[in-house]
C-alpha cells in the first residue's frame, strides 16, 4: 500500500525563465524577526499568504504561494498549493525527493505510469507523504485541498505520457465543468524545465 512508502509525493509546478518568485525573508517574515534580531527567519501566518496562479506545468485550476526559498533555484524551499475538488494530475515523476503535508481537504494519490482511480488512496487533513526521485505517481483532489510541499529546487515535473503535459495541451485539470478557474500559471516552462508560482508568502 502507498502508506508503506512512508508517504507519497505530490506532483506539481514550476517554470522556465520566470521572474524570481521566492518570498523575500524580510517581506514574508513577521515583525517577530526584528524583535529577535534575526535576518533569516521566515514566519508566515495564514492571513499573510498571497496566492497566485499555478504554473503552466500543472493542469489549469491550481494556485500557489511560496513560503520560503525559491523553487526555481537550487536549494530548499517550502510552498503551498491550493486545488479545487476534482482536480487531477496525470502520472508523472520528479527528479528530487518530495515531502507533502495535507493542510486541509482530502487528497488522493496513486502509484504507476497511468491514472487509475482504483489505485487512489485517501490522504485527509494532517496526512504526510514523501516520494523518492523518479517514482511514478498520479493524484486527485477529492475536496478543495491545500497542500504544503517541501523539497529541493530547482523543482521539476516530468509527465510519463508527454501528451498529458499541460504545456502542450489545453485540456483542463478539473473533472467537472466550472471548477478550477483560478489560473493557468505563469512563465513558459519547457517539458523538463523548472518553474515557480506567482504567489509569495506575504500578503503585504
Amino acid at each position: 500500500m502507498i502508506a508503506r512508502y512512508v508517504g507519497a509525493s505530490v506532483a506539481f509546478l514550476f517554470l522556465n525563465g520566470a521572474t524570481v518568485l521566492a518570498a523575500d525573508p524580510q517581506a514574508a517574515s513577521s515583525s517577530h524577526d526584528e524583535a529577535s534580531g534575526s535576518k533569516s527567519a521566515v514566519m508566515v501566518t495564514p492571513g499573510e499568504l498571497k496566492w497566485g496562479p499555478g504554473p503552466k506545468s500543472l493542469p489549469p485550476g491550481a494556485q500557489a504561494a511560496v513560503l520560503d526559498g525559491d523553487p526555481a533555484k537550487k536549494g530548499p524551499f517550502a510552498m503551498r498549493l491550493k486545488v479545487p475538488a476534482g482536480y487531477k494530475i496525470p502520472a508523472h515523476t520528479h527528479p528530487r525527493q518530495e515531502r507533502v503535508t495535507v493542510i486541509s481537504g482530502k487528497f488522493q494519490l496513486g502509484h504507476g505510469g497511468k491514472f487509475d482511480e482504483a489505485k487512489l488512496q485517501d490522504f485527509e487533513q494532517g496526512s504526510f507523504f514523501s516520494l523518492p526521485p523518479g517514482m511514478q505517481h498520479f493524484a486527485r483532489a477529492a475536496d478543495d485541498t491545500v497542500l504544503q510541499l517541501n523539497s529541493e529546487g530547482p523543482w521539476e515535473i516530468n509527465y510519463v505520457n508527454p501528451n498529458d503535459d499541460p504545456r502542450k495541451t489545453k485540456s483542463a485539470g478539473v473533472e467537472k465543468p466550472g471548477a478550477g478557474t483560478m489560473g493557468t500559471g505563469s512563465g513558459a516552462g519547457a517539458e523538463k524545465g523548472t518553474e515557480a508560482p506567482t504567489g509569495t508568502g506575504s500578503g503585504r
